[in-house]
């Protein structure tokens, strides 16, 4: 079973056994998929092995760190409708890029699906997942799984065209969290965002990360996106709670001083979002207080 509807999209950065473990996963898969790898800025080999032992993969090689906007950069090569996230610690299972595929085509005003997550090794589920499956975010009648507020990129297929329209990842943001301001972009341009409990993805996470700075950069955009979509007083709420809530180390306060100054910028390219929209954004925000599984803010 081959299925040219979907292209998979990987961002890597000096993770060359973990990227290889994901690649060879992907060329296992039954649909065949095209894959593009973009190396930001790899000083380990990673480009040669990929060359070497997956000649068939497209690689782009900018020359630096792009983060997530790495994506941005591959998803201007993708000629397919659709276009499946992974990260290089993880993979996805056989059939389900059809089976996201699928939905896609029969919903056409649904922008995102979001896969199951299974960690490795042992396959549990991640705990994130049942927050995914019990969103509270009320959709349509037609909507073949829960609404979501927003998606995890690593897990999740994109309507390929939908992602282009909204202008993909924003370039400030790099890694962590990044996902939350293209998604209420996606739902402010009418588009709807699902959880698929049937499909699944597979993350064997790295240990090949910087923790700090990932929780770091997470605050940081997790303020950003308050400043730069949400009304004054839900913005400020949220942002007291942030202040108050995260814990009081100097990696929140880099985060706070990073966004902080950042705020002219912020200010120029601030738009609120629709009411019905932000709507949503309460609804998730009251619900994701004092969850466990956000590994970003408190």
């Amino acid at each position: 079973m081959t299925d040219p509807r979907t292209t998979v999209v990987v961002i890597t950065h000096n993770r060359r056994a973990e990227l290889l473990r994901t690649l060879d996963r992907l060329a296992e898969l039954p649909e065949r998929p095209p894959v593009i790898v973009v190396d930001n800025g790899s000083s380990d080999g990673t480009a040669g092995a990929v060359a070497e032992r997956h000649p068939r993969v497209r690689l782009l090689r900018p020359g630096r760190n792009l983060g997530a906007v790495g994506r941005n950069l591959a998803v201007r090569e993708v000629r397919t409708p659709y276009v499946a996230f992974c990260d290089d610690d993880s993979w996805w299972s056989p059939g389900a890029l059809s089976g996201a595929a699928d939905l896609l085509d029969r919903h056409p005003a649904l922008a995102t699906v979001t896969a199951r997550i299974l960690v490795e090794p042992g396959a549990g589920e991640d705990p994130i997942t049942e927050e995914l499956r019990n969103s509270p975010v009320r959709g349509p009648r037609w909507l073949p799984g829960p609404a979501l507020g927003s998606f995890l990129a690593a897990a999740t297929v994109l309507r390929t065209d939908a992602f282009r329209a909204a202008g993909g990842f924003h370039p400030r943001l790099w890694l962590g969290g990044e996902e939350e301001l293209l998604a209420a972009d996606l739902a402010a341009d009418g588009w709807w965002l699902t959880y698929a409990d049937h499909l699944t993805i597979h993350h064997q996470p790295s240990r090949a990360r910087d923790s700090t700075v990932r929780r770091a950069h997470g605050i940081r955009n997790t303020l950003w996106f308050t400043w730069l979509r949400r009304p004054a007083r839900p913005a400020l709420r949220r942002t007291v709670h942030l202040a108050r809530t995260v814990p009081r180390d100097t990696v929140s306060l880099r985060a706070f001083a990073e966004a902080a100054a950042a705020l002219p910028w912020v200010l120029r390219e601030r738009r609120v979002l629709p009411a019905e929209v932000e709507a949503r954004m309460r609804l998730l925000e009251d619900t994701q207080r004092g969850s466990k599984a956000r590994k970003y803010v408190g």
